[in-house]
């Protein structure tokens, strides 16, 4: 996932010298871990005894609630990304989101690493010709899924960053 190379301060927490909230930050992760849960069936019919992307998205949450450190949900979502390495398409693309989800404990803007790689991942699992419009219902999916409290953010963030991000938030 393409990082902007200027770090934007709204994604960096407060006690770092941005102005993001944990409580805000913590939206982002749920987020993002929903994004990534949302297709991580299209890893999961592939390889299905591989807990990994299940486990980043688990941490991800379990971050939230205070029961993991940021470098345990950070370690899942890396390992989730070791989980796509030898795949193509959907599933790949379903592994790194959940693998960004994972991430979002460490850096905030991991947020829209889940949610493009998530759409990527609808895009690739649909038919031959229907691609773009799956990729423009998992994106209003996840619009439809933003908390209020962070919609703003994220959506700049989507409007920001969508060139880098493959051009998927165009729905």
């Amino acid at each position: 996932m393409i990082l902007p190379k200027v770090q934007d301060l709204r994604f960096i927490t407060l006690r770092r010298g941005g102005t993001l909230t944990d409580w805000d930050h913590h939206l982002l992760a749920l987020w993002a871990a929903s994004c990534a849960e949302h297709v991580l069936h299209l890893f999961e019919s592939v390889q299905p005894e591989d807990p990994r992307p299940r486990e980043a998205i688990e941490h991800a949450r379990a971050w939230v609630r205070g029961e993991v450190k940021m470098m345990q949900a950070r370690a899942a979502g890396g390992h989730s990304m070791g989980a796509a390495r030898n795949l193509r398409g959907a599933a790949r693309h379903a592994a790194y989101a959940a693998g960004q989800a994972g991430a979002v404990a460490h850096v905030a803007a991991h947020e829209l690493g889940a949610a493009a790689y998530a759409i990527k991942a609808a895009r690739a699992a649909a038919p031959e010709g229907e691609s773009d419009a799956a990729g423009r219902l998992e994106c209003r999916w996840q619009r439809d899924h933003l908390p209020e409290a962070i919609r703003e953010l994220a959506l700049d963030d989507q409007r920001l960053r969508n060139d880098p991000c493959w051009s998927v938030f165009d729905c």
